[in-house]
């Protein structure tokens, strides 16, 4: 007999005690909480076996160690330092022949019974062979080490709304393979670089880039290999942002997607981006990384045979674009960022002809001339300001396609798995996009960035704003001046200043006529 929720308690915690998880990615943003919320909301989980390989010349064991060390595990520290000792090392690369395990590395995972794929390159604009090298043969690789495993109980693989992104509407399946499999394996593996760079924009048509053709490719990898003993999720989040509660609100630790657009903003260097008034589907990472521990108790429960689709997003709480233009714009003047080169004053606009002119005069013209000035007068700058240009604009350009459009995502296995919780689980685990306060979440948003990205102390806040004030007056004194130019240009022309006056006189006597009639 089944006893009653209230009396099951925490289920996902039980099912993760005494269990080994085995995490790939665990260094990037969304893997990070992801492990911390399992090391703090599982007490006695197991061994977190974390895939890293060598980066930069820092050793696996020294990037585990800075790891530990990272401001996503304060408060595991603070309440219950000795999980962190269950974080172990596996030296490894996703993007190598046999994952670039050591010998014998595959007896040390056979306690391994749940595995979290989360490992990708996130580059929209990576180079095809580097993608389809980390992103589908780095998962086929982890799943021939699964089959391996004898204790195996849930195997999830972490990929992306987006991943269907010419579809304006998205089902919780796998749908074909963009490309045939084998065909890409092929042709990545024997084509030079020069003739795979300029022929890859026509064979990954119609997806609108690397990211999302070999995101997609991995998933039909995924079904393709199929339950071979374990059973197999594929998890689908959509645009993921900071923190809505764990580790901390506004918690952010990467520059991808919107983040680099705050950014930009807030220091003054971008004033232009292009977008329309659709929905934004962004997702807090921590709604997300508990949605991902939710995802694999459900499938080693019901061990399904077929490859589950769960899709995460806020389309029950939506978001948009135009809001999230205007809460940021709020955002960054109230808790600016330290030492902005200019007053944040960015411009969504949805035309492209207007983009374009719009970023020419607000944008590439005074970082062109404020570069050229700089070096006149011999001041030396970190980084070029031309290449800050061409960077801004290639994030546009990356972000562009989906700022532009909008998507409906189906989540009716999130939504069934969230009122299958435990009461005692739903408290823990934060499946609800219905808890996000939008306004309220923008705010942490920006201050999170603040203070966990760019490491600005609270102290220095004073500064910031009387700084900023000063770029305020200094960016009215420019917009004035241009006003005025402006109009020396206009009435400097003969046609132009007879159009003026010709104007100023037939309002001059339409007024007079009106003030006639009204005093007769």
């Amino acid at each position: 007999m089944v006893a009653p929720r209230e009396q099951q308690g925490a289920l996902i915690p039980q099912f993760y005690a005494g269990r080994s998880v085995l995490i790939t990615g665990a260094t990037g943003f969304v893997g990070k909480v992801l492990v911390e919320r399992l090391l703090f909301t599982c007490p006695d989980i197991g061994r977190l076996v974390l895939l890293l390989r060598a980066k930069k010349g820092t050793a696996p064991q020294q990037r585990l160690k800075e790891l530990k060390e990272s401001q996503v595990f304060d408060v595991v520290r603070q309440r219950c330092p000795q999980q962190l000792d269950k974080l172990v090392a596996l030296e490894g690369d996703v993007a190598v022949e046999g994952l670039g395990l050591p010998p014998g590395a595959a007896q040390q995972l056979q306690d391994i019974s749940v595995v979290f794929h989360s490992a990708a390159t996130l580059k929209f604009d990576e180079e095809l062979r580097k993608a389809v090298d980390q992103n589908v043969r780095s998962v086929m690789r982890l799943m021939e080490l699964c089959d391996t495993l004898p204790d195996m109980q849930a195997f999830v693989h972490v990929s992306t709304a987006y991943s269907n992104a010419e579809l304006s509407t998205v089902a919780e399946r796998v749908y074909p393979a963009p490309a045939p499999l084998p065909a890409v394996l092929a042709l990545t593996s024997h084509v030079d670089d020069c003739a795979l760079a300029s022929l890859t924009q026509q064979y990954i048509a119609p997806k609108p880039n690397t990211y999302t053709f070999t995101k997609a490719l991995a998933e039909s990898a995924v079904e393709r290999h199929g339950n071979t003993g374990y059973p197999i999720a594929i998890f689908r989040p959509t645009i993921v942002i900071s923190a809505l509660r764990h580790p901390f609100p506004g918690w952010i630790e990467n520059l991808n997607g919107p983040t680099g657009v705050v950014v930009a903003i807030g220091k003054g260097l971008l004033h232009v981006f292009r977008c329309a008034g659709t929905k934004a589907d962004f997702l807090p990472v921590d709604i997300a990384a508990d949605t991902l521990i939710a995802v694999a108790w459900e499938t080693a429960v019901d061990k399904p045979t077929e490859v589950r689709v769960y899709h995460c997003s806020t389309a029950e709480n939506p978001t948009t674009f135009k809001a999230f233009e205007e809460e940021m714009r709020r955002a960054v003047t109230h808790h600016p960022f330290d030492k902005a080169l200019w007053y944040p004053s960015g411009t969504a606009v949805e035309s492209k002809w207007l983009y374009w002119s719009m970023e020419f005069l607000l944008q590439k013209a005074p970082l062109f001339l404020a570069e050229h000035c700089a070096r006149l007068l011999g001041i030396k700058t970190q980084l070029s300001l031309i290449t800050v240009g061409q960077r801004l604009s290639a994030m546009n350009g990356a972000l562009e396609f989906f700022s532009t459009r909008e998507w409906q995502f189906e989540t009716g296995r999130v939504r069934a798995l969230r009122r299958r919780l435990s009461p005692a689980d739903q408290r823990t685990y934060n499946l609800d996009v219905n808890t996000i306060r939008w306004d309220e979440h923008y705010k942490n948003f920006v201050k999170g960035i603040r203070k966990y990205l760019l490491r600005e102390r609270d102290q220095d806040l004073a500064a910031a704003r009387t700084h900023l004030r000063k770029m305020w007056i200094l960016h009215q004194a420019v917009k004035f001046a241009s006003l005025l130019l402006l109009l020396r240009l206009i009435l400097q022309s003969r046609y132009a200043r007879a159009f003026v006056y010709g104007t100023l006189r037939l309002l001059l006597s339409l007024f007079s006529a009106v003030y006639g009639r009204l005093r007769a």
